[in-house]
């Protein structure tokens, strides 16, 4: 029986100990990913690489995505511009082309990964869009519906759709390499998604006609 007063023993890793493994750990992930796929990971080579026990890791990661996400967001995901300033047209823009450089590196690689893990795991994926798209998407439908309101965009323009088509063929682009996915066809794909989203000449000079007594 302890005496009265005393101080209970602390159990576990101090913190800063603890912060530095968890650093090792999610080093390791990154390191590794840059030489094997998401798939071929494996968390024993995470804790030889990391120089930890497996039961560290299953202690803060119940699996292996679950270690990846972790890694993805403090390592890998990016801070993109926000869409809230100019026309609709140029803050998508400027986001499509944020992206460009990123997905052909670590980011892209991982991403595209991650999303084909997803394919049989879908809490991958309803992670990924809560917690890496959905702030993006609704910033960019509030640029899209910015636009409505301005008349710069048709009145019945779906901010959806035109987020979509912008960012569905980029993504495209990065699953199925059918073609380089650079900044030229992000801006061009850009123009050409909003050229048909513009407002008409005769909706924007439209105005309601007076009816004359009889």
């Amino acid at each position: 029986m302890s005496a009265k007063g005393s101080v209970p023993a602390r159990r576990g890793r101090p913190p800063i100990e603890a912060a530095e493994s968890h650093a090792a750990i999610l080093d390791a992930v990154y390191e590794l990913l840059q030489e094997r796929s998401v798939r071929d990971l494996t968390m024993e080579a995470v804790a030889n690489r990391a120089g930890v026990g497996k039961p560290t890791l299953y202690k803060w990661w119940p699996t292996k995505a679950a270690l990846v996400l972790a890694m993805f967001r403090e390592r890998i995901a990016v801070a993109l511009p926000s869409p809230s300033v100019g026309t609709a047209e140029e803050a998508i823009r400027v986001v499509a082309c944020a992206l460009i450089g990123p997905l052909n590196g670590q980011l892209g690689k991982v991403l595209s990964e991650l999303i084909a893990e997803g394919q049989s795991e879908p809490a991958i994926l309803r992670e990924l869009f809560d917690k890496h798209i959905r702030g993006h998407q609704e910033a960019d439908v509030a640029a899209i519906e910015r636009g409505k309101t301005s008349g710069e965009l048709a009145s019945d323009a779906d901010p959806e759709l035109i987020i979509d088509a912008v960012f569905g063929a980029i993504f495209y682009r990065l699953l199925f390499r059918t073609s380089p996915l650079t900044e030229e066809f992000s801006d061009k794909l850009v123009s050409q998604v909003f050229r048909g989203a513009r407002a008409r000449t005769s909706e924007a000079r439209s105005k309601p006609r007076r009816v004359k007594p009889a």
